[in-house]
């Protein structure tokens, strides 16, 4: 019989299956996408009843489960550090134990009481540690035979942050770095005082710095006043957190607003407060302080393995930003980073660890690497799509099979300005919407980046939107000399597209209008770019529509967004891809090979 293990993640934030078959990763999903809650930590339920149903498996096939961390040292973390600031940690010690004791202390029987219902039990069930699993979820699959290995988040049960090195079938952890000293809680608290929520706002944050004025006196003194006075930054990238500033270890707030806003002479920004140049240049310094932790963490672990093929997770490896410049660090050769690098695929990594390091199964190496495209989500038949059609006449469905003339009617309503709703195939996982669940429009349209934040996405004005650029002519638009298919890398956009602009444009609102490129939809406020490299074979038809806008317009590039509205989810199915194309000004929705439209009126 094949050996089937069963990855999850849950009980803190981005909840998620993952299912491996004698090794192969069959299918990964977030509990999010089924129970439409953003985030969601509950138990994935939903998640795993997918995953087992795309393997075709029983309950009595699984061969073994892996939560993707040691509860019990979570634990033992939140005692010690309660008792290590005392008497201030007091209220909160007395809030958290009630939960700890009552849900979170007893996981492992949780597990097995959740397991029992969903009718698997007596399945071994394996806690490696929350760092080892972000290093399997990167390592494994990535198309190295051996890789240095550089995890990096806000908190596992005691580490931060680990240096690993990855060979053959195991990986050895050679450095790590403690709570509550963490570059991810630093970046999560500047993500907090500058009014964003944390845990899912730091890449508003990362959106907001591109705003800042690199060359004004500001941001050097914020960034300045942070390495004095917050963090003590070591040569090998290792941080000492200054805690006089930080309250996340004995409170529920990340930051001492009053020393906070002393040291910056800034108050603390409410949700959904105006943005002013002040917020931007802080978000500026903060990330400049991020971008030199990780640089250093990554000449150290090179250093410290000899292995010039870097591999990184955990959430910090989502920062986009970042990643673009590790790209040009010399003492890198190659990068992978795993797409789904958070929590998500921390699920991913506990199956790894436990199929290749528990089992002592020998890996193979696939290239590009093992992650089918990030496309491991559900699929939905065309029946099933042809039944909500019957169900929503008065968006007058039409079906045409012919993948040409779809293709051709798709890349025709782009180029006329219109906004298209594109599902097909299977569903991603992790963070990003790579051209199954997305939201296409024209890059060449200057209006469209205000439209699609104002009229379809319902967010901040000042967020960027990513492209899609068919792989062999990502060089023509961008200073990118590597495949980027999981939309992870920021690089600019090429001198020869840019336009002049007014210098005089000092406002948010007025710099965001500016036409910086003859792509300015998706050519950020630096000139940057967060690029999805699309190649023919990881996903045939989102390629061949790119193909066909390119013959009708010269351009090979679309913007994509994901599939969604601010604060819910990416849709999953074909009826939740309906309501959000109701409930916002998309014109058409192309749903497998079934185009809706609001209007009869052709393009």
């Amino acid at each position: 019989m094949a050996k089937v293990i069963l990855g999850f993640s849950a009980f803190f934030h981005d909840s998620a299956a993952a299912l491996l078959v004698d090794g192969k990763i069959v299918a990964a999903v977030q509990e999010e996408r089924f129970t439409r809650v953003k985030g969601d930590a509950s138990f994935p339920e939903n998640a795993m009843k997918y995953v087992l149903q795309e393997a075709n498996v029983l309950p009595g096939e699984l061969s073994a489960i892996a939560f993707y961390e040691k509860p019990l040292l979570k634990f033992e973390r939140l005692l010690e550090t309660y008792h290590a600031f005392p008497p201030k940690g007091l209220g909160s010690f007395l809030k958290a134990m009630p939960l700890w004791l009552k849900d979170k202390l007893f996981v492992r029987k949780k597990i097995k009481e959740y397991c029992k219902k969903m009718g698997f039990q007596n399945v071994p069930i394996h806690f490696p540690e929350h760092h080892l699993s972000h290093a399997a979820s990167a390592f494994y699959p990535s198309p190295f035979e051996k890789a240095t290995i550089l995890t990096v988040d806000g908190v596992g049960e005691w580490d931060t942050m680990a240096i690993g090195m990855g060979q053959g079938n195991g990986i050895k952890i050679l450095r790590e770095q403690h709570f509550p000293h963490s570059l991810g809680l630093l970046y999560s608290a500047f993500t907090y005082f500058l009014g964003f929520r944390v845990n899912s706002g730091e890449y508003k944050m990362m959106g907001l710095a591109a705003y800042g004025n690199p060359e004004a006196n500001e941001t050097m003194e914020y960034a300045q006043k942070i390495v004095d006075h917050v963090v003590d930054i070591r040569p090998d990238g290792s941080v000492l957190l200054n805690m006089d500033y930080f309250d996340f270890a004995v409170h529920l707030t990340m930051t001492n607003d009053k020393n906070w806003e002393g040291l910056f002479n800034l108050p603390r920004r409410k949700a959904e407060g105006k943005l002013t140049q002040k917020h931007a240049n802080l978000a500026l310094a903060a990330q400049r302080v991020l971008e030199d932790c990780m640089c250093k963490l990554a000449n150290t672990a090179v250093g410290l393995t000899g292995c010039r093929n870097l591999v990184m997770a955990g959430g910090v490896a989502l920062n986009s930003v970042n990643n673009g410049k590790m790209l040009r660090n010399a003492n890198i050769e190659n990068l992978w980073i795993q797409p789904a690098a958070g929590d998500t695929g921390g699920a991913l990594g506990a199956a790894l660890a436990v199929w290749h390091i528990a089992m002592d199964k020998e890996r193979k190496v696939l290239y590009p690497d093992m992650m089918s495209g990030a496309y491991l989500g559900p699929l939905y038949p065309e029946q099933h799509i042809l039944h909500i059609a019957r169900k929503n006449i008065d968006l007058n469905p039409q079906q045409i099979d012919n993948e040409d003339a779809l293709l051709e009617l798709t890349a025709k309503a782009i180029s006329a300005g219109k906004i298209v709703g594109w599902f097909q195939g299977r569903m991603e996982f992790g963070p990003r919407a790579l051209g199954n669940r997305s939201i296409l429009a024209d890059p060449r349209n200057p209006e469209m980046q205000e439209k699609i934040n104002r009229k379809i996405k319902f967010r901040e004005s000042f967020r960027p939107f990513a492209p899609s650029v068919l792989e062999e002519n990502a060089q023509e638009y961008f200073e990118l000399s590597e495949s980027s298919p999981y939309m992870l890398f920021v690089q600019k956009v090429k001198s020869n597209r840019l336009t002049s602009i007014e210098k005089t444009a000092t406002g948010l609102k007025e710099r965001l209008s500016q036409i910086r490129s003859d792509i300015p939809s998706v050519t950020h406020v630096d000139f940057s770019a967060r690029i999805q490299t699309v190649n023919k074979n990881s996903n045939p038809r989102y390629w061949r529509l790119l193909k066909a806008f390119k013959d009708k317009t010269g351009y090979g590039i679309l913007i994509n967004t994901s599939f969604n509205v601010k604060d819910e989810p990416i849709v999953c199915s074909p009826t939740d891809a309906i309501q959000c194309f109701r409930q916002t000004d998309m014109d058409i929705l192309v749903l497998g090979n079934v185009v809706f439209r609001k209007s009869q009126e052709g393009f």
